[in-house]
């Protein structure tokens, strides 16, 4: 007889492990499935650290998602007891015309949240580690800063385990079917049924989800940290995290050098190379270093030093580049979260609490139309 649960979770990473954690504080029973270790380097969790901003130039709609985000992050580090959300303020870096600063003010503007113009002159001058064109300029965003992205993977597993979660590592979902009272999950070990579904299996969510194959495409990403010539200008308290929109529309991402040696930069679409997520390449090349050090080297000299890691990692990116956040029509009992097209982690503590509404029945508090799968720009 296969083991009962009232929600299965497929894909323990950052929203996987965040549903996990909020399921079972509302006293559930839930099991979290995911096909390799927590943490790990083969998904989209990982890399030390990731950005989180309010000055969203994706779409204004994020922002009331960001600002609940932020408030369960503190809520996560209490329970945990460790910090997760360190803030260095955040730069958004461009011509005033262009989508990166232009759409940031815009959030701004909207939801009336903190922030100021420089011109280049005067952003070099508070920030010199940057090296922009003079007709740049710099939004910054008081509230800016990032996430300890493998810490908070971690936690949010402990803190579900602590609240009475199974969670299987190294057990990977083989196939789902919908039953008459929920679903059923076949795994490599065994087969398990609940009343409720959710995938957030991150770049094989597409292979999950019959609505996104094709849709929801793996990207292969290159993280990579550079020595610094001048250290002292890429401590957190000198170096906000930043997006540079670059002259040629390039949007390079930059944090101050913590936790591991190194300034840690990272170029999205890096080398638009799709795939399946088993067949993309894991192992780095002399061509992502290249590629990552040319912009180094451009825009930010001072950490062109030599290099002291890179890391892959994979985006799963839908053509409007917004997440889908939705249950199935065919099947409501199942819930699909993300793809988040790369910007998605900075959301994951906030998405725990969605999903475990979705999952339950229960309305969300937030507009989630944005991240439907009935959408026209899917």
């Amino acid at each position: 007889m296969a083991r009962t649960y009232d929600v299965i979770v497929v894909g323990v990473g950052a929203m996987g492990s965040a549903a996990c954690w909020r399921l079972a504080q509302r006293g559930l029973r839930v099991l979290g499935l995911e096909r390799f270790t927590i943490p790990n380097r083969m998904g989209s969790s990982h890399g030390v650290n990731r950005i989180i901003r309010l000055a969203y130039f994706e779409d204004p709609a994020y922002v009331p998602l960001l600002l609940r985000a932020y408030e369960l992050w503190r809520d996560t580090e209490r329970e945990a007891g460790k910090q997760l959300l360190h803030i260095t303020r955040a730069l958004d870096v461009g011509r005033a015309d262009g989508r990166l600063v232009s759409g940031a003010l815009e959030s701004c503007r909207t939801h009336n949240l903190d922030h100021e113009v420089l011109d280049a002159a005067e952003t070099m001058r508070r920030f010199p580690a940057h090296n922009i064109p003079s007709d740049f300029v710099a939004l910054v965003e008081p509230q800016g800063g990032f996430v300890a992205c493998e810490a908070a993977v971690t936690s949010q597993a402990k803190l579900a385990r602590r609240a009475g979660a199974d969670i299987h590592e190294c057990e990977a979902m083989i196939e789902w079917t919908a039953t008459a009272n929920g679903v059923r999950v076949r795994t490599e070990h065994e087969t398990y049924e609940a009343g409720n579904l959710i995938l957030s299996s991150g770049a094989w969510v597409g292979e999950h989800v019959s609505e996104l194959r094709g849709k929801a495409v793996p990207e292969r990403q290159a993280l990579g940290w550079f020595e610094t010539k001048r250290p002292e200008l890429f401590t957190p308290a000198a170096f906000p995290v930043s997006i540079l929109e670059t002259e040629d529309g390039g949007h390079p991402y930059q944090f101050p050098e913590w936790g591991v040696p190194g300034f840690k930069i990272g170029l999205y679409h890096h080398m638009n190379e799709h795939g399946a997520a088993d067949t993309l390449a894991r192992e780095t090349s002399a061509k992502d270093e290249a590629l990552l050090r040319g912009i180094v080297e451009r825009y930010f000299p001072a950490a062109s030093g030599k290099i002291l890691d890179l890391q892959t990692c994979l985006f799963t990116n839908t053509r409007d580049e917004h997440f889908v956040v939705d249950v199935l029509p065919a099947t409501p009992q199942v819930v699909v979260a993300s793809p988040c097209s790369g910007h998605g982690f900075k959301f994951a503590s906030v998405m725990g609490e969605v999903l475990a509404d979705l999952a339950t029945g229960k309305r969300p508090r937030f507009d989630l139309s944005l991240f439907a799968l009935s959408r026209r720009g899917l």
